[in-house]
This record gives structure tokens, C-alpha cells and sequence, in this order.
């Protein structure tokens, strides 16, 4: 969806200040899981902060009975937050700080910054509803250090409306404007902002959808929608998947449980506890090598309910094209997956 020149500088932007740590990250990103090496410490460590979220979006999984039967809402403690840090620092290049909630209603979402970043994390991320983002916020974000926010926008005015109840769009994009407003008064790139859509929310007018948003923002991507509902059955997959995941990335839910991967939503498959545990331990535990061991054989992944019912291994079809400004690009859906937002 985006330019070349547009994605090149998001790229630069994110690595800016440790442009050869960033380099190796980046490359590591890809090579780990390629080889099916297994690191030190993971690349990158999602540490939820919240479970809950003051949205209902109708094509989320947090809104079903299934998960709130499974997952119950709750924040971090802070000192787990530090625990995990105290750890990582100088052994770990990125953290995320967001899984299933909305990350920015903790009390403490900035204080979890700061602390990272001043225990030397060189990438910090989140993602958000944006619901939380007033200019104050914005600001105490960007003093603490915050490196990368993704938003999630799905559409314009009534289509975002009516997706993201009860937010307004105007509002927003507003948000949006004092971000950038703010970066180019301080001379500032980061946070570097990234907007996420489903594609069914864009589709009627994609163009529409970029140009009114890439005047404030670094990137604008979209996904085909997923079945976070868990409503399919005829699934095709790719051959003889292997997850990156498992290489790449240790994900630690709001309770301190280490979950297998950022998809298992439902937190089936606890492979560590990190209020016990180290997270190095944890990586090299012997439940993650269970994991990576099925995942070797042909087709393993099959044999893990989670894996069954997960996006990456499905197969894929370029089924439409859209243009933004004369560019054409090719969407790639789901094989068999409704593309209508709520089923």
C-alpha cells in the first residue's frame, strides 16, 4: 500500500540512534527463523499491560464469551514490569507493550516507558486504539522515549465509527495531527506512527483512506481479516509451515504467564511463569523446545490446536487489486475466509 520512499524512511526512522544494533536486529529478524536458531535471548519481548480494553469492536476476540471465560481482565504489576527489564536490558533490543487490552489505559504506561528506556531497551513499541492519546499523553509519551506506535484505524468517519464504538473519527485524526504537529516543532521522528487497517473497512475507497491520513503518519498498512472469531472450519494452509515465532519472540501475558506465541489469544499454552521464572529460562525451556521439535517435522504444526486455528499458516490468494495514485498493489486474502468485518 505504501511507497517504497515511505517505507524506506519509516525504516530509517526506527533505527535511528543505534543504526548498527538495528541493522543486525533486522537481519536477525529474518535469519533466526530461517535457521531455526535458537538465540541467547529472543529478539523481541511482548510484555502485556493490560488485558482489558474500553473498546468493543466486532470483530475482536476479547469481545466473545469464550475468552472472558478464559482470560480474566487485569493490569501488570508494576514490579513484574521491572523484573522482566532488570533482565533484559543490554540483552534484548525491543519490547512491545501490547498483546490483547489496550496497553495505554494502565495507570502506569509511562512510568513503563521511561524505565525501559532508561534501562537501555533500544526499541519500545505499542500498539493502540488511540483512544488514550490527548496532547498531554502524547507528550509524556514522547518524553519518556517511546520509539514506535502502531494505531489501529479501520476506515473513514462512519465506517471507523462504527468498528471502533464509541471513538469518533474527527477526533482521531485530530490526535493524529497533534503527533505530527508536535515531532516537526521538536525536530522529533519518533515515535514513528504506523496506522493499521482491516482491508474490508478500506476496500470501497482505499485511495480516499491514504491520502487523508499519510499527511500525518510514517506508514499505513492493512491486513486481510482474520479469524480472530474462530468461526472457520474449511482451512488451507501452507506446506510445511514452520513458525517464526518460535526463533524470533517471547510474548508474557498481564498474569506473568509466557504464552507460545503472540497468537494464542486464549493463553492455551503456558510455557513459563514469569513472576517464578527468568525469561532466559523460559526461551530455553523444555515446553518452547517441545514446541519448536513439532514444528520441525513436516507439517508439525498441525498436530497443535492453536497452530490449526492460527492466521500465518494459512494459505493465501491474491484475489483483488486497488490503486492509490496510480499505484496498483495486490491483495493477498486468506484462502476461504470471509472478508465481511464480524464474521
Amino acid at each position: 500500500m505504501e511507497t517504497p520512499e515511505r517505507e524506506a524512511l519509516f525504516d530509517h526512522f526506527r533505527g535511528e540512534g543505534w543504526e548498527k544494533e538495528y541493522c543486525n536486529y533486522r537481519q536477525n529478524w529474518v535469519s533466526y527463523p530461517s535457521k531455526q536458531f535458537i538465540s541467547d535471548y529472543p529478539l523481541l519481548v511482548d510484555i502485556e499491560l493490560s488485558t482489558r480494553c474500553n473498546l468493543r469492536c466486532p470483530m475482536c476476540y476479547t469481545i466473545t464469551n469464550e475468552f472472558k471465560k478464559r482470560v480474566k481482565p487485569r493490569l501488570m504489576g508494576f514490579g513484574l514490569f521491572t523484573k522482566i527489564i532488570d533482565e533484559i536490558r543490554g540483552k534484548v533490543p525491543a519490547i512491545r507493550l501490547s498483546l490483547r487490552g489496550e496497553p495505554t489505559i494502565h495507570p502506569k504506561f509511562i512510568a513503563c516507558v521511561d524505565y525501559a528506556k532508561r534501562s537501555g531497551i533500544q526499541e519500545v513499541s505499542t500498539l493502540t486504539n488511540g483512544s488514550t492519546l490527548s496532547t498531554e499523553f502524547i507528550l509524556k509519551m514522547m518524553q519518556a522515549g517511546i520509539d514506535w506506535l502502531t494505531i489501529s484505524v479501520d476506515g473513514l468517519d462512519g465506517t471507523y465509527e462504527s468498528i471502533r464504538r464509541p471513538l469518533k473519527f474527527r477526533a482521531l485524526l485530530q490526535k493524529l495531527k497533534d503527533i505530527k504537529r508536535i515531532k516537526d516543532k521538536t525536530g522529533a521522528h519518533k515515535p514513528v506512527v504506523k496506522i493499521q487497517s482491516i482491508w474490508p473497512a478500506i476496500k470501497q475507497n482505499p485511495e480516499n483512506f491514504y491520502n487523508t491520513l499519510s499527511p500525518y503518519v510514517d506508514l499505513i498498512a492493512f491486513n486481510p481479516l482474520i479469524d480472530y472469531l474462530g468461526k472457520d472450519e474449511e482451512i488451507v494452509y501452507e506446506n510445511n509451515f514452520i513458525c517464526c515465532q518460535l526463533y524470533q519472540r517471547l510474548v508474557v501475558g498481564a498474569n506473568g504467564g509466557a504464552m507460545m506465541c503472540s497468537n494464542d489469544e486464549d493463553g492455551t499454552i503456558i510455557v513459563g511463569d514469569a513472576e517464578k521464572q527468568s525469561i532466559h529460562s523460559i526461551w530455553h525451556g523444555s515446553a518452547l523446545n517441545k514446541l519448536r521439535a513439532v514444528h520441525r517435522k513436516k507439517n508439525g504444526f498441525l498436530q497443535i490446536a492453536v497452530c490449526r486455528k492460527c492466521y500465518l499458516p494459512r494459505l493465501t490468494e491474491e484475489s483483488e487489486t486497488a490503486q492509490i495514485n496510480g499505484r496498483e498493489f495486490t491483495i493477498k486474502n486468506y484462502v476461504n475466509r470471509n472478508q465481511r468485518i464480524g464474521q
